[in-house]
């Protein structure tokens, strides 16, 4: 029955699309193509005449925009026409138009683009509208809508296909109304400071001023491999040197990591230095800008986020890093001194560390696994451990800590902020800290700079920074939940990616007809339920594992509880390499949460939605701080010539519900 009910719908599909480009064909036939047409006099848009209808009303206008319902009633109808802020009705009577036009106008479907000249009322029903008295098809829409009264709720459309996301969802433009109009308002309120913007390079030879993994390029015409920006830091810091007091970029920087409900590889930075001030008027600065955008966008400092109403006309909280873990975690780091004792602690708390880390990187540990997600109303963290702060001026009552601080708002960085630091001597040493590091396997560690410390050498003023990504910010005051809802353009991982396997590029040769024939057989392999081949695993050395090795009596087996569950959310875990941690419905009502090593082989976004396999009766056990409540099960592919092991996560057929019980 689905099998037929898909192949129906799949013929009115086509029959619609044959409908449409007939009626293009014979538009042009006729000499009226509306492709032909190059511009139109647009007099006002839909807000312009509802705002001020008492002074528009009998005055003549000139709208367009994209014909969204359409109500024939014999002589007369009425259609709505949505442009760049809202939608207006159109009235378009027989008699006033003229029959050969309105003739046509009944053929023009929904999703049609058209322009109205005609004259502003009020209808019997109270409604604001426009009487027609010429109606013009300027683009013939080929493939139909989504159906009006669901709208558009799939959400991997709607990232991938956001010009349809925009046309069927009003929420969605307002989202991406307020974001330009918070870039805005931080460019208003530091141009107000004296602040100059600038531009830096995005292609550079050393990838520093933050802990990620750069993207790699190459230069053609200079034959070397450059690296994308993975913070706006080292440049600006070279122009406070060069004598610019106050700058500030907003632009794009590139992390080589991974993608979730809060992360983006590409993402947008605003990074300001100011010198001869230090990380308390970086404090003063940041609480200032936070409280005055959501003044500007929400129209008050005191906002709703999700179910928590987040007040920023108070003073903000101000916090020791130190102090935040006493008092969250119950553990006071200023009587451990030592690395060995914070790794004999953190072994005492079950926080996971690496046997690299020092007293400093432990501190942090406890912070992100303790306190982090209690920080919900604005909360600075301050003093953070100079292990962490490779570019940070010390502390000169403890030259263990650092004057830097992190913004924390409903448990998530919002701001990273730094009394910079100006001494290239002790640069110079955080850098060969930072080199031994990367030497160790560290992708995300800084590397020297020898430009940069030429340019401290030169002489930098007493400095204070700021850096905050503009996604989060925006997040925050739109209330939304993933960084894809305020991204126009998200990352996705492509739809049918050739495999690296490949080798020779042959695929790219294809005919866009073959290309669309794959694109539609993965769109009918993920409406059933089936998935794609994973190109990363290599499934050639399969290892049959003999039936009954070892026995397992049916009472034991049959007291594991084998459940389908469907992932509601899945993100990479912080300072592992190899953990995703998913939330998943297991059909009780009560989010499940189950961390899996499976990380490199899969990457956190194409999991969502998948239905999964998991044993969901065994006993929580921690990892990396986190309760995990089951197990998923993979399959398990063992390398060849090699111990490695390789896992293929089991996925079932997504029409199998939450909470099924397998047999």
């Amino acid at each position: 029955m689905a099998n037929q009910r898909q192949n129906s719908g799949e013929q009115d599909l086509n029959q619609l699309l044959k409908i449409r480009r007939e009626k293009l064909k014979t538009l042009q036939e006729e000499g009226k193509d509306p492709f032909r047409i190059t511009t139109y006099d647009q007099t006002e848009h839909s807000t312009d005449i509802k705002n001020h209808f008492e002074e528009m009303e009998g005055k003549e206008v000139s709208i367009a925009g994209r014909m969204m319902s359409k109500r024939v009633m014999g002589k007369a109808s009425f259609c709505d026409v949505l442009d760049r802020y809202d939608s207006i009705q159109v009235y378009v009577a027989r008699d006033q138009v003229g029959e050969d036009s309105y003739k046509d106008f009944k053929k023009y479907d929904i999703g049609d683009i058209i322009g109205v000249k005609g004259t502003v009322f009020r209808t019997k029903m109270g409604e604001i509208s426009v009487h027609a008295d010429q109606v013009t098809l300027l683009s013939k829409n080929l493939v139909p809508l989504p159906e009006k009264f669901h709208g558009l709720q799939d959400t991997d459309i709607r990232y991938r296909q956001r010009y349809l996301d925009l046309i069927m969802n009003r929420d969605v433009r307002t989202t991406f109304e307020k974001r330009s109009q918070i870039i805005r308002e931080i460019r208003n309120f530091l141009d107000k400071r004296d602040f100059m913007e600038v531009e830096t390079p995005m292609l550079v030879e050393n990838a520093g001023g933050a802990a990620a993994r750069p993207f790699v390029t190459h230069y053609n015409a200079l034959d070397e491999d450059v690296k994308l920006r993975i913070s706006l830091e080292l440049y600006l810091k070279r122009l406070i040197v060069g004598g610019f007091e106050r700058v500030y970029e907003i632009g794009r920087v590139f992390r080589n990591e991974g993608v979730d409900t809060r992360h983006n590889p590409e993402f947008t930075l605003m990074e300001l230095y100011q010198a001869y001030t230090d990380y308390n008027g970086m404090m003063e600065l940041t609480e200032s800008m936070f409280r005055y955008l959501a003044e500007k966008v929400c129209g008050s400092a005191v906002i709703q986020y999700e179910d928590t109403v987040i007040d920023m006309a108070k003073p903000f909280r101000r916090l020791t890093m130190i102090d935040a873990v006493k008092e969250y975690a119950g553990v006071d780091f200023s009587t451990i001194r030592t690395d060995e004792e914070a790794k004999a602690v953190a072994k005492a708390h079950n926080v996971e560390f690496e046997e690299r880390h020092k007293r400093g990187d432990i501190i942090n540990l406890f912070f992100e696994q303790f306190c982090e997600e209690k920080m919900i109303q604005p909360t600075f963290i301050m003093d953070h451990p100079v292990e962490i702060s490779p570019l940070t001026k010390r502390k000169p009552s403890d030259p263990s800590l650092v004057e830097r601080f992190e913004l924390y708002i409903y448990g998530r960085e919002m701001c990273n902020a730094y009394s910079e630091l100006n001494d290239p001597i002790d640069q110079r040493e955080r850098f060969k800290a930072q080199d031994a590091l990367a030497a160790a396997g560290d992708e995300e560690a800084n590397h020297t700079d020898e430009d940069f410390l030429h340019a401290m050498e030169i002489g930098m003023p007493p400095t204070g920074g700021i850096g905050y990504g503009i996604d989060r910010l925006v997040m925050l005051l739109t209330n939304s939940s993933a960084i894809r809802d305020v991204l126009l353009f998200p990352t996705m991982k492509s739809l049918n990616a050739p495999s690296s396997a490949d080798g020779d590029q042959s695929a790219a040769g294809e005919s866009q007809a073959e290309g669309a024939s794959e694109t539609a057989e993965t769109a009918t392999a993920e409406a059933t339920g089936f998935f794609t081949p994973n190109d990363k695993i290599d499934f050639s050395n399969v290892k049959i594992e003999p039936l009954f090795e070892d026995q397992v009596d049916f009472d034991t087996f049959s007291r594991s509880d084998f459940r389908a569950v469907k992932v509601k959310a899945c993100e990479a875990v912080k300072k592992s390499k190899k953990l995703l941690q998913f939330t998943l419905d297991d059909g009780t009502g009560t989010d499940r949460v189950i961390l899996s090593g499976i990380h490199a082989y899969y990457e956190p976004e194409e999991l969502v939605g998948k239905t999964l396999l998991a044993i969901t009766n065994l006993p929580p056990r921690k990892m990396m701080g986190i309760d995990s409540c089951g197990m998923l099960l993979s399959a398990v592919n063992s390398k060849k010539d090699s111990e490695e092991e390789e896992l293929h996560l089991i996925m079932l057929d997504n029409h199998i519900p939450a909470g099924a019980k397998l047999y």
